[in-house]
């Protein structure tokens, strides 16, 4: 399948002024924003950063080279593509306009940059190539596998599954100059040549519905090849293809059928002919090596006496292995995988290990984590060691595990009796603080374990740190938990049966997200998983991929689709996934609207206001109706903000001008009947919940002659009705922190985000939360619900830290951070706020500290960007940047709402306001 998608590649271009018109430019550095090898996007798109010490460095043209051989394009010979010098100061999301690129073609390419302070050199050279565009391509390449359960292997509730070693010698008869792997390896693989395991990804590929397509990875494996014999080894884990709970419940949960795997190896030799190897039914494999078991909810079980010497390289007899059999495809499509593997991104030690009445040990991380653990021991042939992982611990010490519902979460490793054996399992994961070990026949040390954190590899992009250390603290938790539920897909906790990439949890949680981490490809990426979950008659389900068959037909987790591909929009300029998901989202919304509106109002709605705090402690949902919003208002007043999105979405593709009218009409409608049924004679809406009336203000919905009335009646239920207190559920609480800040009172805000009683994000961290629960009540609730490593209730949290209290945020008109607004709430609370973020175009820094008659404000604003620069005064004479008053300065300046706002380009900047 040939597409046209947003791929980023990534240049940093480095330089400094000697003089004003005398740039030269410094070592380069090419960085990558995902694998380069093996895309199959047709039109690229290339991106640069400026970094310079210079201030006020605009770029004003560029030019883009791009060559087939690294050698042409060190001799400027262009052969794919010269964009010829371009006037433009655009220098990210450059679409790749020259020759048509085939399947496997070679891309070489650098850019030099011209700018209002001096020319560049060319730059270093940075490089990308094409995988397989067409299932023709593929056709010849079959895939192997072994439908059959051999012992020890079972299908139920419990379902076990052994993992299959495989292995193909090859025979290259001349020296080879260039190679390179096509694979797919369902459900999960590890891939070995000549027992050298290739690539350091984990937990490979990303899952998808493998009916509607399935992601292929590509290594460069020059290196790892000779002449003459070499042998092609994989071990297929179970992953999410033979299901964690295979043919149980097959109504609800989608099984794919037993692992298997198609392989393509294209050999160059120096003499420039060619070899392609192939999976075919000479491959040979066996099920009885140690991995005896692996289930994501179960666990990993490991017998080190069935391991297989050498099973990977020459020197080994397979002629008792079985040949493995040509096997169905999965169904779907072949696709390069454009978003990175999971990958061991940190570790962690342990803190204490203490034994129990029964001769067990609690192994304490000290840290609610994601990943698994790394053991080492010595012991007796035959000796086994279970690990079971939980959250927290019950009063008595032991495991608290009544929370994981039927996941049995634990690892068996046997010992083979050699010496120190050191061992961590390949195909599962867990979401734990506590380890329950047994086996040990002495006490355990710390030093036995050794905790890996997983999760995409993405890089970290953003920091905070303020005067207030429960909101510090929450947002350490904050990043614990989101990195812990990137699994090639946002799930909805790590630990308990489920697991499931739910819409409604990120429907603005992947706002908060992006200024944390790099998840431009990983959202992307889902929403190809939301589109290939598309009924025929536009529905959309509530869990994407559809692992299960659950089809709700709501707007306020279902319009996640629509609000992701805005924030991807907002914060990385990339309008390829409007253009790309447009007649899909637009599908939905008709779907939406032919099924469920009724008096110009959607009364479809399944889940509420998921999670409002409850009446009592010990429930999960709320009973009592004056904690409720009721569906229709949340319905109506979502689908109503999501018609203003997509009259926006329509607006920047130039769709059908139909579309827009359609939009804006119904988005009317909507309004003057939601308001006719909902606005009450005292200025409050529905039942006066907060989310009743927040939803109403944040959309824009309410009379502008009543505002201020609805925003004191909002203000005052949270703060007299509910004591200062979070009162809001998932739908609520994206946008109850920015309403109240953006309406003039960011001290309740303040107040909501640094509470330490119930319920706050504060409560969590006061009894010991190193992640964000599931729940307000999440340590006394129900434990049939109560995940304490879920980000749904972070709402706007992360949005707020960013964008209300250190003042980085995009602009709507000029988006992805070209122009930023930095607008703090300097007297929200806080009295001092630290916080950076890599942008698109460089890093944007806001650090503030501010006294009783001073602020001191240091921030520093990307080359080739701007910021309009928001300072609390009046009053010129009192600001100073770089020591220079303003008011004698030559920076522009305007007046707006009791603020000077200044217009300032790239560099860095200390302001002062006495």
């Amino acid at each position: 399948m040939k597409k046209i998608f947003q791929y980023v590649v990534l240049l940093l271009c480095s330089f400094s002024a000697m003089a004003q018109s005398d740039i030269k430019l410094h070592h380069l550095q090419c960085e990558m924003l995902t694998n380069p090898l093996g895309i199959d996007v047709l039109q690229p798109r290339l991106s640069w950063q400026i970094i310079t010490n210079e201030t006020e460095v605009e770029q004003t043209q560029y030019q883009v080279l791009v060559a087939s051989s690294a050698e042409k394009l060190k001799n400027n010979h262009a052969d794919l593509w010269d964009s010829g010098k371009v006037s433009s100061n655009a220098s990210i999301n450059i679409t790749y306009s020259g020759k048509k690129l085939d399947s496997k073609d070679e891309a070489y390419w650098k850019v030099k940059v011209w700018t209002n302070k001096g020319e560049t050199e060319w730059s270093d050279t940075a490089h990308w190539s094409m995988g397989i565009l067409t299932y023709a391509d593929w056709k010849s390449t079959r895939w192997i596998g072994y439908n059959q359960l051999f012992p020890g292997d079972s299908v139920s509730q419990f379902s076990k599954l052994s993992a299959r070693y495989i292995r193909k010698q090859i025979d290259l008869k001349k020296n080879v100059k260039k190679a390179k792997v096509y694979l797919m390896g369902m459900g999960l693989y590890e891939f070995y040549i000549n027992g050298e395991k290739i690539g350091n990804q984990v937990l490979a590929p990303v899952p998808t519905d493998y009916t509607k397509n399935v992601k292929y990875n590509v290594f460069d494996v020059t290196s790892q090849l000779k002449q003459g014999e070499n042998v092609l080894g994989t071990i297929l884990g179970n992953g999410r293809f033979f299901a964690m709970r295979q043919e149980y419940k097959p109504y609800k949960i989608k099984s794919f059928g037993f692992p298997k795997m198609a392989l393509q190896l294209d050999v160059e030799y120096e003499d420039s002919t060619s070899e392609t190897i192939k999976t075919d039914e000479t491959w040979k494999f066996t099920p009885n090596g140690p991995i005896r078991a692996n289930n994501e909810y179960d666990g990993e079980v490991y017998d080190a006496r069935n391991e297989i010497p050498n099973w990977n390289t020459n020197n080994f007899d397979d002629s008792n292995w079985l040949n493995l059999t040509w096997v169905e495809e999965p169904g779907g499509f072949p696709e390069a995988q454009m978003t990175p593997n999971m990958k061991v991104m940190g570790e962690v030690k342990p803190i204490s290990i203490t034994a129990t009445k029964n001769g067990t040990y609690i192994l304490d991380m000290g840290q609610n984590m994601v990943g698994w653990l790394q053991l080492k021991v010595k012991g007796n042939r035959g000796d086994t060691i279970t690990m079971k992982f939980a959250e927290s611990l019950k009063a008595d010490g032991a495991l608290y595990i009544a929370n994981l519902r039927d996941a049995r979460v634990t690892d068996t490793y046997i010992l083979k009796g050699e010496g120190e054996e050191i061992w961590e399992p390949k195909f599962v994961y867990h979401g734990f603080r506590f380890v329950e070990i047994s086996g040990f026949k002495t006490k355990p040390t710390l030093d036995n374990f050794l905790g890996k954190v997983v999760y995409d590899d993405m890089e970290t992009t953003g920091t905070f740190d303020c005067s207030n250390p429960t909101m510090n603290q929450i947002f350490k938790n904050a990043y614990w938990g989101i990195r812990g539920n990137y699994k090639g897909m946002p799930i909805d906790c790590p630990q308990r049966n489920e697991r499931q990439p739910w819409l409604g949890d990120r429907t603005t949680g992947a706002y908060g997200e992006s200024f944390l981490f790099d998840n431009q490809t990983l959202y992307a990426k889902w929403l190809d998983d939301i589109k290939f979950s598309q009924t025929l008659d536009g529905g959309i389900p509530d869990v994407a991929p559809a692992f299960w068959r659950y089809y709700g037909d709501g707007v306020t987790w279902q319009g996640a689709y629509i609000k992701v591909a805005d924030m991807l929009y907002k914060q990385f300029a990339d309008e390829s996934v409007i253009k790309n998901h447009y007649p899909y989202m637009k599908k939905w919304m008709d779907y939406m609207e032919a099924n469920y509106l009724k008096n110009d109002l959607i009364a479809k709605d399944k889940y509420g206001d998921w999670c409002v705090p409850p009446e009592s402690l010990e429930i999960i949902r709320s009973q009592d109706p004056t904690r409720l919003t009721d569906g229709e208002v949340l319905s109506s007043a979502f689908y109503y903000h999501l018609l203003q999105t997509m009259k926006k979405f329509a607006t920047i593709m130039g769709a059908d001008k139909n579309d827009i009218v359609h939009f804006d009409d119904l988005s009317k409608r909507i309004k003057t009947a939601f308001n006719k049924k909902y606005l009450n004679k005292n200025n409050t809406y529905a039942n006066n919940t907060v989310t009743a009336n927040v939803l109403p203000l944040a959309f824009g919905m309410v009379p502008d002659d009543l505002k201020n009335e609805v925003f004191k009646n909002l203000t005052h239920e949270v703060e007299v009705v509910k004591n200062g207190h979070i009162s809001t559920g998932v739908v609520g609480t994206q946008f109850l922190m920015r309403t109240l800040t953006e309406n003039g009172r960011g001290d309740l805000a303040f107040k909501l985000a640094s509470n330490k009683t119930y319920p706050s994000w504060g409560y969590m961290v006061e009894n010991g939360a190193t992640t964000i629960w599931e729940l307000w009540n999440g340590n006394t609730a129900d434990p049939e619900m109560n995940s304490q490593n879920h980000v749904m209730l972070l709402g706007d949290l992360l949005v707020w830290y960013y964008e209300n209290m250190a003042g980085i945020k995009s602009s709507e008109a000029d988006p992805g951070f070209k122009q930023i607004i930095m607008k703090p709430d300097f007297e929200a609370g806080l009295s001092y706020v630290n916080a950076s973020y890599k942008s698109s175009y460089g890093l944007i820094k806001s650090h503030w500290k501010k006294s009783k008659n001073h602020l001191e404000w240091h921030i520093t604003i990307p080359a080739n960007t701007s910021a309009l620069v928001y300072v609390p005064t009046t009053n010129p004479s009192k600001v100073s940047i770089n020591k220079d008053r303003l008011d004698k300065g030559s920076k522009n300046y305007r007046t707006e709402a009791n603020k000077l706002v200044l217009e300032l380009k790239s560099g860095t900047y200390s302001i002062h306001v006495n």
